[in-house]
């Protein structure tokens, strides 16, 4: 989840046209227009391409994403796009349960471009959407990651343990919430319950096979204490977990260094799936 100062700055940064990358508006399953870009590996042609499915109130503009992204075209060529009800993007954000069919759309146009491998990174909610996505969409080739990473993801749903999330569902469950939600964080939230009840992250690892899976957490996160990760680790069996001292939450609280580390096992990773 952005923080809300990141969310106030969300104009703050600009994508460069720049020789070999793109931009354009993709058309998920369910007809919800969801904006996009496509960046070149800067190291040369790559058939890895790296999915960043961003947190809630991000978007592909935000600094933090841009940031992520930078990092990872070091390793391969990087898709960033805005789920819906963030950014440009239309319709209204689920919190993580239509947004898998945002990710599929991206997923296949990186394929559409001719990468073959495709690795998934999620953070926060795109961390649980990349989870569920790849539980989904597994046997699809067009859809499908060959290997997945969520980082400050939840395991479960409805947790309120934490003052933060418990924030979160002051915003996302009363109309005043979504009213700030859209007016200062730019993010439109759908005003109806799930039904049915998406399946969770932790249902959705074991379900990940064969792509190989890596958690990755901080040990100081303010939204899901260190369960949340070692229950999703537990899920798959040969499932690597990374547990950060001193990190926090997210894309924010991603280093440089890490970023990297997460670039370089995407590659590895996918190279032997």
């Amino acid at each position: 989840m952005s923080s809300p100062v990141a969310g106030q700055a969300a104009r703050s940064s600009v994508l460069p046209i720049t020789r070999g990358r793109r931009r354009t508006t993709l058309r998920t399953a369910d007809g919800v227009a969801i904006e996009a870009a496509y960046e070149p590996c800067v190291k040369g042609p790559s058939d890895l391409a790296i999915v960043v499915a961003h947190g809630f109130t991000g978007d592909l503009l935000k600094p933090h994403v841009r940031r992520a992204a930078g990092v990872f075209t070091q390793f391969g060529a990087v898709i960033t796009f805005s789920f819906r009800g963030h950014g440009r993007s239309g319709g209204r954000s689920t919190v993580g349960d239509r947004e898998v069919l945002d990710l599929a759309a991206a997923v296949e146009w990186a394929r559409s471009l001719g990468c073959t491998r495709v690795v998934t990174v999620g953070f926060s909610m795109g961390g649980s959407v990349v989870l569920r996505h790849g539980a989904l969409h597994g046997g699809r080739t067009e859809a499908r990651p060959v290997a997945v990473v969520c980082v400050s993801a939840p395991a479960r749903w409805y947790y309120r343990g934490t003052p933060s999330m418990r924030r979160l569902h002051w915003l996302i469950t009363r109309r005043t919430g979504r009213v700030v939600g859209r007016h200062v964080l730019g993010t439109r939230i759908h005003h109806k319950d799930w039904d049915p009840v998406p399946l969770s992250p932790v249902e959705s690892v074991p379900l990940l096979a064969p792509a190989p899976l890596l958690v990755v957490h901080g040990d100081r996160d303010p939204y899901f204490p260190l369960d949340h990760p070692r229950m999703l680790a537990a899920a798959a069996p040969g499932a690597e977990l990374w547990i950060e001292p001193g990190m926090g939450h997210a894309e924010h609280a991603a280093g440089d260094e890490l970023l990297a580390r997460i670039g370089g096992w995407a590659a590895s990773a996918s190279a032997s799936a």
